[in-house]
């Protein structure tokens, strides 16, 4: 199966960041978001990937194509021009860098993509600055045994404030960040039929309106509820809150 990444947008959440690289380069742990994201489909199988490029997508095309450099210790002979990698690790994936245009929208960089899903059952599609404990194998799973021509990640918005319950002037209960309201939200983990690309019109096409607007009135979307751990990085808050959960060593989206 393939996964489908969206990296095209601009992050204007966080501009401290994105201004010289695509927001899902943005790294956590000495790694890009995008890097945690694809460990995490890979752990359950899937490495082969078609990553929606857009706003200053060659940073993206340049680090895949020093990947080894990335990540392994190297030796330079200057006088020989040569380069020797050391404990070279390589992983089984396969990577497909699609440019979808800087100002496309969501669906937009769906249907651009069309080509290399079309032949597939069905397929992985997610946005390139979130991370989760989800199961994506049961996530798929779900899927396969609902019969419609989409799933979504129902999730739990993570608090951001301390709530309290006032009696008076009195402040009775406090609870440190709870988790929303108590509504579900889209995760931004799809599995997906190739048929769903139809529904998109051209490159200003929002994948979150129409579309599924679409699939949800024709009964053809199912909600694979998780209750564990899910973290979007819109802005420097959050990425800071990913830095340290990495930094502690326990990172929840950390499967591998």
């Amino acid at each position: 199966m393939k996964a489908v990444i969206l990296a095209g947008g601009l992050g204007t959440r966080i501009s401290e960041e994105s201004s010289s690289r695509p927001k899902p380069m943005i790294e956590v742990g000495g790694r890009p978001v995008l890097w945690h994201i694809m460990k995490m489909y890979s752990h359950y199988g899937i490495n082969d990937f078609v990553i929606c490029c857009g706003y200053k997508g060659y940073v993206i095309k340049e680090y895949f194509a020093n990947y080894f450099l990335h990540m392994s210790d190297v030796t330079f002979d200057m006088q020989k021009n040569s380069m020797e990698v050391h404990q070279g690790y390589a992983e089984p994936w396969k990577v497909t860098l699609v440019d979808t245009g800087e100002d496309t929208m969501t669906g937009g960089r769906l249907k651009r993509v069309a080509e290399y899903v079309k032949n597939e059952e069905a397929f992985c599609f997610t946005y390139g600055d979130g991370v989760s404990d989800i199961d994506i194998g049961a996530t798929i799973e779900f899927h396969r045994k609902q019969g419609v021509q989409a799933t979504l990640a129902a999730v739990y918005p993570p608090g951001r404030f301390g709530a309290l319950d006032i009696a008076g002037h009195q402040v009775t209960t406090f609870k440190e960040k709870p988790k929303g309201d108590g509504g579900m939200i889209n995760g931004g983990f799809f599995v997906l039929s190739p048929s769903v690309i139809s529904l998109i019109k051209d490159d200003s096409t929002v994948w979150e309106r129409g579309p599924l607007e679409s699939l949800a009135r024709d009964h053809q979307i199912a909600a694979f509820e998780h209750t564990g751990f899910w973290q979007p990085m819109d802005t420097l808050r959050d990425k800071n809150h990913l830095e340290e959960l990495w930094s502690s060593g326990n990172a929840p989206w950390k499967s591998w």
